[in-house]
């Protein structure tokens, strides 16, 4: 049996073009969609845990990229990928998706390890100490305020009736009450001066920040209830991971010429 030249280029053409179309899910106006694209989103779906690969998601992704290139091809057509607004968009997307390759690039050569979270836990750990401090304040703009409301405190005047014409509103309806918390979440001199007192005490002398001069109180004072490692480790090892490619880019910029 012999075939024509005809038939011979009709058979040929059916071989390749076979294997092609086989690696598109669809042509949309003569532009393919390549069956990669489709597994790239299951591949995504799936490892967000979404949904399982099967028929069906394939079915619907392969609709939605159907639709996305009915809409690209519009669009193109009417201009807007010539648009100034636009391709400035286009670029800080594509800007967004080539620095995240590197980020990721640079986080799996440069991994935050167990000891690195460990040390940073112990840090924070001696930082926070082993006490929390129930205290109070009032807030008032100028020293002779605050040594004024001392001097009636001293008189036998109580400490949240005072507390009302503090210029902290969060707490002056409330006796001045910053509930439970560390010396480290307090400005330092704020801190030092009611780590020294005793239960019921109030500082001798007014205590300056920058927000103005405070009167404080100690109420109480109890062990400290800090979390495990185990359960900030995530915390610290993003805060981590934060500082290594914060320190990248500063190298970065000294070693870039910028005029």
């Amino acid at each position: 049996m012999t075939f024509k030249p005809a038939r011979l280029l009709i058979a040929l053409l059916a071989v390749v073009a076979v294997p092609v179309f086989a690696q598109n899910v669809a042509v949309v106006n003569g532009k393919p969609i390549p069956s990669s694209r489709v597994d790239a989103v299951v591949k995504q779906v799936v490892a967000q845990g979404q949904q399982p690969d099967s028929p069906q998601l394939r079915e619907a992704i392969k609709k939605d990229l159907i639709g996305r290139e009915v809409l690209m091809q519009e669009a193109e057509n009417k201009g807007f990928g010539k648009d100034a607004a636009v391709k400035q968009q286009i670029e800080n997307a594509r800007q967004a998706i080539v620095i995240n390759a590197l980020v990721g690039d640079y986080l799996k050569k440069n991994p935050v390890n167990d000891a690195e979270i460990k040390a940073e836990y112990d840090r924070f750990v001696a930082q926070t100490g082993d006490k929390e401090y129930h205290v109070r304040h009032i807030l008032v703009g100028t020293e002779a305020e605050a040594k004024d409301i001392i001097a009636k405190l001293k008189g036998g005047a109580k400490f949240e009736d005072l507390a009302k014409q503090s210029k902290d509103a969060g707490s002056a309806d409330n006796g001045g009450d910053l509930d439970w918390a560390a010396p480290s979440s307090f400005p330092k001199v704020f801190s030092d001066a009611f780590v020294k007192l005793q239960k019921g005490q109030v500082t001798e002398t007014p205590v300056q920040t920058p927000n103005g001069f405070h009167v404080i109180k100690l109420d109480d004072t109890r062990a400290a209830k800090l979390p495990t490692l185990e359960e900030v480790k995530p915390q610290i090892a993003e805060a981590l991971q934060q500082k290594k490619l914060q320190a990248y880019q500063e190298e970065m910029i000294k070693k870039a010429k910028v005029q």
